[in-house]
């Protein structure tokens, strides 16, 4: 039996819940058929706190922990909800209202080129409101399930291209990221062209 330890290529299927006070609530789950996959100590964001339960199982061994929000995802900000500037959301002299309405997960870039992603909560003439904070911050979060697989790494999986979204998975590695944020803009389809003026980065300047 091979323990996980970094640099282990290790697949787990699990279940996400929110804990509530009348009982979780199932919000993601990786199945055996389709397990979250990644190189154990290689992956960009990971939550430590995620990982150090999983760290020394052995494949079939079952798991079953729970995070308050300072080990998860943190509380809430509210400084994180922001009001910008609807022209950063025009194409062609058009809002862009296709991709960016109220429950739309819409992808931003910082002035430092850092890429992160909020839900429109507001539009108005003038404005679009964003909350940037995760989805899971200020919950409690419960994990559930099993050890699919456990083997030595390859170089190629330990330097794989930057993929899907997110306590990794740029957050869904013990996350989820909730109902089909999973995945949100793989493609790159979905960032819009430049900031609104066409200057072809990927996402919206922010």
């Amino acid at each position: 039996m091979e323990p996980i330890t970094t640099g282990k290529f290790i697949e787990i299927a699990y279940q996400i819940f929110l804990v509530g006070t009348d009982g979780d609530t199932l919000i993601y789950e990786f199945t055996t058929a389709k397990p979250d996959r990644f190189v154990f100590g290689h992956e960009p964001g990971m939550l430590k706190s995620f990982t150090s339960h999983l760290e020394g199982l052995n494949s079939g061994d079952e798991f079953d922990f729970i995070l308050s929000p300072i080990e998860a995802f943190g509380e809430r900000n509210p400084e994180l909800v922001q009001k910008l500037d609807k022209s950063l959301f025009v194409i062609d002299g058009e809002f862009d209202a296709e991709r960016v309405y109220e429950g739309a997960f819409v992808p931003m870039m910082t002035a430092e080129g850092m890429r992160i992603e909020g839900i429109v909560k507001d539009i108005t003439d003038d404005t679009v409101t964003i909350d940037f904070n995760h989805q899971l911050a200020g919950e409690t979060v419960r994990y559930k399930g099993k050890v699919v697989t456990v083997r030595d790494a390859t170089e190629e999986e330990k330097n794989p291209p930057k993929h899907h979204c997110g306590g990794g998975c740029d957050d869904c590695h013990g996350c989820g990221e909730g109902e089909g944020n999973c995945d949100h803009h793989d493609d790159g389809e979905c960032c819009h062209k430049g900031d609104g003026h066409g200057d072809g980065n990927c996402c919206h300047k922010h």
